[in-house]
């Protein structure tokens, strides 16, 4: 299976989180619909089925360490 680029996780994860804030404090339909397309982006990208297991998956792979940091130092 693919998996994306860990700056593309990271990136996802920091919005989704984002906007499941602003959802919770403002609640708007704009926010939820946003937050909802981040999280099916997420899904896809880490091939899961759920948002949770999609958020795990990708602070997973975030905190494996990058084939490019480790090659720089061998």
């Amino acid at each position: 299976m693919l998996m994306a680029h860990p700056a593309v996780l990271n990136d996802l994860v920091e919005q989704y989180e984002a906007l499941q804030t602003l959802h919770a404090e403002a609640g708007t339909p704009e926010a939820r619909k946003r937050r909802d397309d981040i999280a099916y982006t997420l899904c896809v990208s880490t091939g899961t089925r759920d948002i949770a297991a999609a958020l795990g998956a990708a602070r997973s792979r975030l905190l494996e360490p990058s084939p490019q940091r480790a090659s720089l130092h061998n």
